[in-house]
């Protein structure tokens, strides 16, 4: 072999070996720590608007640690394909009105989400609760638009 082509060679291994490194740490982060999210839809206005960029975590979601008022994204119960952001309203064992003045009692292993503009969310006063296995993060940070980067974590812990 001549020392060009090892030369190459070691130059593509070393590239391949890195992008591998960061790749799978890049994956473990999205997998299992967090997520950025662009958010859209007028049911988390005024807290966020379409185009709003969060970072979510989902190290308290995989302990179930749930609060009242905590910005969640969660699987679509209509389309599994597509994620929601609502705000846990309530908790199990907790009596919610939902729409047409009925009310019900949110179960064990669900939450209860609700939009913060109630006029322009679908939520769970439509569908009622929702298994905390949808839940895929808690929303901690806005972090776009500039002039609007916020915590909105409610802990009380």
């Amino acid at each position: 072999m001549s020392s060009r082509f090892r030369y190459f060679v070691s130059k593509i291994t070393g590239v391949i070996s890195r992008t591998t490194r960061y790749g799978c740490i890049t994956y473990c982060i999205l997998e299992f720590i967090g997520d950025i999210s662009i958010c859209s839809g007028p049911s988390m206005q005024p807290t966020l608007y379409t185009g709003d960029i969060v970072i979510s975590e989902f190290i308290s979601i995989r302990n179930y640690r749930f609060n009242y008022g905590d910005i969640v994204v969660s699987k679509s119960l209509s389309d599994p394909k597509q994620f929601i952001c609502k705000r846990i309203t309530g908790l199990p064992g907790d009596k919610m009105k939902m729409n047409f003045a009925k009310y019900q009692y949110v179960p064990m292993g669900h939450v209860w989400l609700e939009g913060d503009n109630r006029d322009f969310s679908s939520d769970s006063r439509d569908y009622g609760p929702v298994p905390q296995g949808l839940i895929r993060g808690r929303v901690i940070c806005r972090v776009w638009p500039l002039k609007d980067i916020t915590m909105l974590t409610v802990r009380a812990e």
